[in-house]
């Protein structure tokens, strides 16, 4: 965010004003979002002119003076660009143009890091900050148990409904197998040290030693990462979380339970973590069952890792001596049996312990976490006393030492660290994070093809089935009791790899405990039986089963991707749980249904103000659903880490589901670059976790009925609708127009999206032929348009929906939907990304990489934006973008400064790139650096 010095203060980088790009943006005040008052914003400033300097030092050194001057004269002409509205991109060009490809890659590398530098110091203040703006530690939870409390005494929730909520609380993010980041984690490990160093007030000497590291770390991957090195990459966060933010979290939130006069359930799992990593085999044949293993093996090793460390701390601390006081009974016993099944222990450490019982105990506990590890990594059998299946057993021996602690004037004592051991193993166990299988459905019914083929007791080949003949054929099977598969025959080669996952499935929870992996994600649900084919598939792996002992060990999960598949959600439910064979099974998870709303591929689809409204009536079709059937759902939000993904700030979607749809549990998605900024400092962590638990508690408490009267509601849903269709047709009016393919193509640099290494995931969908729209991931869709300043997915069709329903007569009734949660959390996102377009940057793109008979596509492009501008401003009753913002208003424009040069810079190698078969491996480097810069400048690729 800060530019090279003038000249005769080399090596200096110094702070500029907010670029003024709109009459009335405060020209005083250029903080980040987040960080918003005068003195956090001054030591923000301080901090990043500190960082600045260093890295100008290092340019000087590797690149001399020339590099620096470079910056400079770029920075000035890109200002000039921007402030004479585009009439100065010529001089720049030619700049630019003139550069050669070495040049360009240190020019780009330069840009690029004082995003990184300026990012990492934003969030250790946005930290800062956020601590700060909570005095007395009132943060949201205490504010929302004291309401709770209140409440109870004056009409609201009663004590007893606040305790069952409080007993099945249950927010569990879920890390995908998304990685939209496209910096390395050698980078962000850099980054993270400068900001410790930041913390620890380290010298400029430490810092600076950093800043030169970041320059001589290569940005690139070298090679596209293999599943095992995404699951390293995601298992460091959520070792990062375990060890603190996840602890102190649950440490707090027990505290301000029993502060407002209420009780924490034993055995309530508030807070819990999910992944997708080495589990989501949709479209990456990479993820194999062997694969699953290891990364189930690297999670588990890192989660011992952390209860290890935890029990040292306890060895040390509880020195207790039965010389001095007590213990219980239960110990007692305990430690007796401990000694029949691990006398090795008891002969090692009975001498020095033999007064101090709870170390000892402790002594057993280490020991059984390491017979563990060591069984894990060789697949051995478990054995009762001498190792741990699952969390259970560690939570028990743990759960020993507390009742005697306390029983014997030890409670001070068991709230330290012991407890936050116990708080550690129910949200961790011992597998870290709970791992979600997904596949798509067409495969499943491939395998049972397969199957039922063979078997030749079908009148028509298995594929000729309609949905209705499926259904009907899977629900006998389920409910029936024979083995489907006759695996001593050998099975169809087509069922194998399907029928190995669930065998895999099988074997992981007879290793690790159930909660290793219980969760089976069906994509692209569209029938009952795409469901069905899925139980079927798991009782045939002994994981469900309905007959004798009824039980199941799995919870299998539509996923309602596109608007068409969301406008059914409700009805495909209700037949789903019209199946006696499945509503046993359902019984069988406690009546408890998982349903994951896909909020990516829907917007892909039919644009955000259709894919917003679906998922908005959807949520509210399951909710009834699931009262009508007498069962508990839990909605499992897939949102990206754009806008035009289903971004944005999460507890604000939760505020705007429908009344009575969030039930004490929720499931919601992370990637990409939210990961990073949520969860590199552990502060920020804390907080976001904090604000999505207490959103969770808020709005199972306080909105289980409607907040408005019905014939209000029903004028809203009118007036959506009318939204919604328009909206609707005017982006699929865009996406389907002859030459879209060709222009997206051109104008974005989505191509080069794949060369730049960030997931193990192919970037489209195995196709035929050439490829097309619908082929194209959701990711580098959002990805390419962002690169752009387009952004098209992020507001593109909602000024036509808008328009079109002020012109049915529903103009007054817009107006009073802007008291409605939903439609203010539309237009709050919608404002968002339309301040960060730039139809500006985005039409030099256009003129100088598309050809000009595809021109028109962006004159469209421009018309939409304009009418989605005017209709929006006309809602928030302003004149410019986020004028109740000013400071993310003034944040937006001061990166603009420094995103300019590296979009000209990405327009001039794109075409270069363009122009031959075989790039200079230096022009090639540079135009991904450019991805890189302006990913880490606007914070998201998709």
């Amino acid at each position: 965010m800060f530019h090279a010095s003038a000249p005769g203060t080399p090596g200096v980088l110094t702070p500029v004003p907010p670029a003024t790009r709109g009459a009335g943006a405060p020209r005083d005040v250029a903080a980040h979002a987040g960080v918003t008052s005068e003195s956090g914003h001054e030591a923000l400033r301080a901090d990043i002119r500190r960082l600045s300097t260093m890295l100008g030092q290092t340019l000087a050194h590797h690149g001399g003076p020339e590099l620096l001057e470079l910056v400079e004269q770029v920075r000035r002409l890109s200002r000039s660009a921007i402030e004479a509205g585009g009439d100065g991109d010529a001089e720049i060009t030619r700049l630019l143009s003139g550069l050669d490809a070495g040049t360009a890659v240190s020019l780009t590398r330069a840009f690029s890091q004082y995003f990184q530098l300026a990012n990492i110091a934003e969030q250790r203040h946005r930290a800062r900050e956020l601590a700060a703006s909570d005095p007395g530690g009132r943060g949201p939870l205490r504010r929302l148990m004291e309401q709770l409390a209140e409440s109870a005494d004056d009409g609201g929730p009663d004590r007893a409904e606040v305790q069952s909520v409080l007993a099945r609380t249950e927010l569990r993010p879920v890390f995908t197998a998304h990685p939209t980041e496209s910096s390395r984690q050698s980078v962000l490990a850099i980054l993270r040290r400068v900001a410790d160093g930041l913390d620890r007030g380290a010298s400029d000497e430490s810092l600076g030693a950093l800043v030169d590291l970041l320059w001589q770390t290569d940005e690139l991957r070298p090679d596209k990462p293999t599943v095992a090195d995404e699951a390293r990459a995601i298992g460091w966060y959520m070792e990062q979380l375990g060890r603190t933010a996840v602890p102190e979290l649950l440490g707090e939130f027990e505290r301000e339970v029993r502060a407002a006069g209420f009780t924490v359930p034993d055995g309530a799992r508030p807070l819990v973590l999910g992944c997708w990593v080495g589990g989501d085999r949709d479209g990456n044949p990479n993820v194999t069952p062997a694969v699953t293993r290891e990364v189930l093996e690297l999670y588990s090793e890192r989660a011992i890792r952390i209860h290890d460390g935890l029990v040292e701390e306890l060895v040390g601390e509880l020195s207790v001596s039965t010389r001095v006081i007590g213990v219980s009974e239960e110990l007692r016993g305990s430690l007796a049996r401990d000694r029949r099944v691990l006398p090795g222990i008891h002969d090692r450490f009975i001498r020095l312990n033999a007064h101090e019982p709870y170390r000892l105990k402790l002594s057993y506990i280490q020991a059984r976490l390491a017979n563990t590890r060591e069984r894990i990594k060789l697949h051995g059998e478990h054995r009762a006393g001498v190792d741990y299946l699952g969390p259970h057993g560690y939570i028990a021996d743990l759960a020993v030492i507390d009742r005697s602690l306390r029983a014997h004037l030890g409670s001070r004592i068991a709230d330290g660290t012991l407890a936050r051991a116990l708080r550690t193993a129910r949200a961790l166990g011992l597998h870290l994070a709970e791992l979600d299988v997904r596949e798509h459905s067409e495969r499943h019914h491939q395998a049972l093809g397969a199957v039922y083929d063979a078997l030749g007791e079908l009148p028509k080949p298995y594929a000729e089935l309609s949905r209705e003949e499926r259904t009907h054929l899977l629900a006998r099977e389920l409910e029936g009791g024979r083995p489907l598969v006759r695996r001593h025959y050998g099975l169809p080669a087509e069922a194998v790899d399907v029928l190995a996952t669930f065998d895999m499935l099988h074997d992981v929870q007879h290793e690790y405990g159930q909660e290793v992996a219980r969760t089976y994600i069906v994509s692209m649900c569209q029938g009952v039986d795409d469901v069905l084919a899925v139980a079927v598939l798991a009782r045939e792996a002994f994981m469900v089963e309905l007959h004798r002992d009824p039980r199941s060990s799995i919870d299998l999960v539509p996923l309602f991707e596109t608007v068409e598949e969301l406008s059914q959600a409700g009805a495909l439910l209700d037949g789903l749980l019209s199946v006696p064979g499945y509503r046993q099974h359902v019984h069988n998870r406690g009546d408890l249904q998982e349903v994951m709303l896909g909020y990516s591929d829907s917007n892909k689809g039919a644009g955000i103000t259709t894919s917003q409204w679906e998922i908005q009536r959807a949520q509210r079709q399951l909710r009834d659903i699931a009262a009508k059937h007498g069962i508990r759902l839990r909605l499992f939000h897939g949102r990206g880490g754009s806008v035009g993904r289903g971004g944005g700030p999460s507890a604000e979607a939760v505020a705007s589901a429908p009344f009575g749809s969030v039930d004490a549990t929720m499931k919601v998605t992370e990637q990409g670059e939210v990961i990073s900024d949520k969860y590199s400092l552990p502060a920020l962590a804390h907080d976001n976790l904090e604000i999505m638990l207490s959103a969770v508690l808020e709005a199972t408490l306080l909105h289980q009925s409607a907040r408005w009267g019905d014939s209000k509601l029903d004028r809203w849903d009118e007036a959506m609708d009318v939204v919604s269709n328009a909206a609707r047709d005017a982006y699929r009016g865009l996406v389907g127009r002859p030459g879209l393919p060709e222009f997206f193509a051109s104008a974005t640099p989505v191509d080069e999206l794949g060369r730049l290494n960030v997931g193990s995931r192919p970037s489209r969908r195995p196709g035929r032929g050439a490829p097309t729209l619908d082929d194209l991931r959701a990711i580098p869709w959002v990805f390419g348009w962002t690169q752009t300043r387009m952004v098209v997915p992020g507001w593109y069709g909602l000024g036509s929906g808008l328009r079109a329903a002020r012109e049915a007569g529903y103009g007054e009734v817009l107006d009073e939907m802007r008291d409605w949660a939903f439609f203010t959390n539309l237009l709050g996102n919608v404002e968002m990304t339309l301040t960060k377009t730039d139809l500006r940057i985005a039409g030099f793109y256009v003129s100088e990489l598309v050809e000009p008979d595809l021109h028109p596509i962006f004159d469209d492009i421009v018309a939409e934006h304009e009418r989605t501008l005017r209709e929006v401003l006309k809602l928030t009753g302003s004149t410019i973008l986020l004028a109740r913002h000013p400071v993310l208003r003034n944040t937006l424009a001061v990166r603009a400064a420094y995103l300019e040069p590296l979009h000209h810079l990405q327009v001039e190698l794109l075409g270069q790139r363009r122009q031959t078969e075989d790039p200079d491996p230096d022009l090639h480097r540079a135009l991904l650096l450019t991805i890189n810069g302006i990913a880490a400048g606007l914070r998201n690729t998709g």
